[in-house]
């Protein structure tokens, strides 16, 4: 009994000391001047990606963290595609890529090696077959 009272007190102790580092970070921070927020902002504005570059369809936004995903996106287009997960194990992670219901491409990423083969199933044949960086 007394050994757990013990290790309860130190837990709730050390709980307590982790919610104070919070606090005493925002009471270390200065005011900032106009010209301060107008340059944060600027910044903050040059990191947003312009329109014209590639961004993630909403239906995707699971499969947009793939390091794969961008490549992909970049050679077969941003449309309204579904992605349909055959495989995903160690070794290599095997989508099929669908428009209104037919299959449209097949992609294989082979894990250890960061390769992507990107193949159109209706007479394309491959279209892509390159390690990733």
């Amino acid at each position: 009994m007394y050994k757990s009272m013990i290790a309860l007190l130190a837990a709730a102790a050390m709980l307590t000391a982790c919610n104070n580092d919070k606090a005493d970070e925002n009471k270390g921070k200065s005011v900032q001047t106009s010209d301060e927020n107008q340059t944060n902002t600027e910044n903050e504005q040059q990191k947003q990606p312009s329109q014209t570059e590639t961004q993630a369809n909403p239906k995707h936004e699971k499969w947009s963290s793939l390091p794969e995903y961008d490549k992909i996106i970049e050679q077969i287009g941003n449309e309204d595609y579904t992605f349909n997960k055959e495989t995903d194990n160690d070794d290599k992670r095997v989508f099929l890529i669908e428009l209104n219901g037919e299959k449209q491409y097949k992609t294989v990423f082979v894990k250890n090696t960061n390769r992507l083969k990107i193949i159109k199933i209706n007479g394309g044949g491959e279209l892509y077959d390159e390690i990733l960086k």
